[in-house]
């Protein structure tokens, strides 16, 4: 006999993606809490290099939040674990803006729109993504 997917299982679905969709807008939030110029207005400009630099971020962060609801034991201790994902992600990169090229801005270069900077700041966020779900893993 076929057996379907139960009310508690379709409201567990449901509330899984809630966070994780809130716990994703919030890390975006706060990436963008973190520069000193409106990414949204440079995006709507047509700044790729500011889009790449957020949404690498972003990307990075749904990775995070990818393993930690394959790993975590409740909904509480997934959304602790995505809060990690999200503070890692913006002390990653202030450790690559200010320690690893201090002679560079790089928020600067990316808003100037520099494409090489912007892409190199968004696959940085996504291997700091990668590294920090591989964490979650132990």
């Amino acid at each position: 006999m076929a057996e379907f997917i139960d009310q508690s299982s379709f409201f567990s679905f449901l509330s899984h993606v809630g966070v994780g969709l809130l716990l994703l807008f919030l890390g975006i939030i706060v990436f963008e809490l973190t520069t000193k110029f409106n990414e949204r207005e440079l995006i709507k400009k047509g700044n790729i290099a500011v889009a790449l630099k957020l949404w690498g971020k972003g990307i990075g962060l749904a990775i995070v939040i990818y393993t930690v609801w394959g790993n975590s034991v409740n909904l509480l201790d997934a959304c602790l674990w995505g809060v990690i994902g999200i503070v890692t992600q913006v002390l990653a990169y202030w450790i690559i803006e200010y320690i690893l090229t201090p002679k560079t801005s790089l928020s600067e270069k990316v808003e100037e729109g520099n494409i090489a900077v912007g892409f190199t700041l968004f696959a940085s966020a996504i291997a700091v993504g990668l590294i920090v779900a591989g964490s979650l893993t132990y």
